[in-house]
């Protein structure tokens, strides 16, 4: 397992270039452009979705990748590299890092968090894994089971976080203080300000997405000022 990864990354900014398929810059040379802006600008890592974006991001970057593929099967809820099958695509392609929903709902294909990550991680034991948690106890388990990431990608965005206040430092330097694994603070992160106090709270590193890589909800935000 290559750990220079977390060296590479540590105090630093992590940029995710994403482009859902009904939003404006949905194309992978777009986001593979946004990516190549960002290590222009000092990134020193990507995190981006889909096996088609990740390829295109690696013509131009040699940054260290969090992959995730967002899939949605039927009405389940976790759709953060879901199933085994998107790992497999995800490991293919050579990230360095894989992304995984971890938060205590069920999977799609009925397994429970304990029982999908087990399978993987024996099929993968040198891939680095983060876990995508909303809470503490789900940041715990997540370190308790084996991933070697911990992440607060998912607070707020789970219907028991709903209307978290974001970013919540208070979590962050919780599971810092607690859980025994390097943390990655995502979630919220809206200026240099809340960047900075996140990694003064101790996280290994910080993902900025749509304070970043979003205009559409960037400009949003100029309009409801005005309003």
């Amino acid at each position: 397992m290559d750990h220079s990864v977390l060296y590479k990354v540590k105090g630093g900014l992590i940029v995710s270039c994403q482009a859902l398929e009904h939003e404006p810059l949905h194309s992978s040379y777009i986001m593979g452009r946004m990516a190549y802006a960002a290590k222009l600008g000092g990134a020193v890592g990507i995190r981006a979705n889909t096996v088609e974006d990740i390829r295109e991001i690696k013509k131009t970057v040699d940054l260290p990748i969090i992959g995730i593929i967002k899939q949605q099967y039927g009405d389940c809820n976790v759709y953060i590299t879901p199933t085994i099958k998107e790992v497999d695509a995800l490991v293919e392609c050579g990230v360095d890092i894989i992304a995984i929903d971890a938060t205590k709902r069920e999977r799609p294909d009925g397994k429970t968090l304990d029982e999908s990550f087990k399978e993987i991680r024996e099929k993968y034991p040198d891939q680095l894994f983060m876990a995508d948690c909303s809470t503490y106890e789900e940041g715990i388990h997540a370190a308790e089971i084996g991933f070697d990431l911990i992440g607060t990608t998912m607070h707020g965005y789970t219907d028991y976080t709903q209307g978290a206040t974001l970013p919540n430092f208070d979590l962050i330097g919780s599971l810092v203080r607690d859980c025994g694994k390097p943390v990655i603070a995502e979630g919220g992160i809206w200026c240099p300000e809340d960047l900075r106090k996140a990694i003064d709270t101790g996280a290994l590193t910080a993902v900025v997405g749509t304070a970043i890589t979003r205009p559409m909800d960037i400009t949003k935000r100029y309009v409801e000022a005005l309003q």
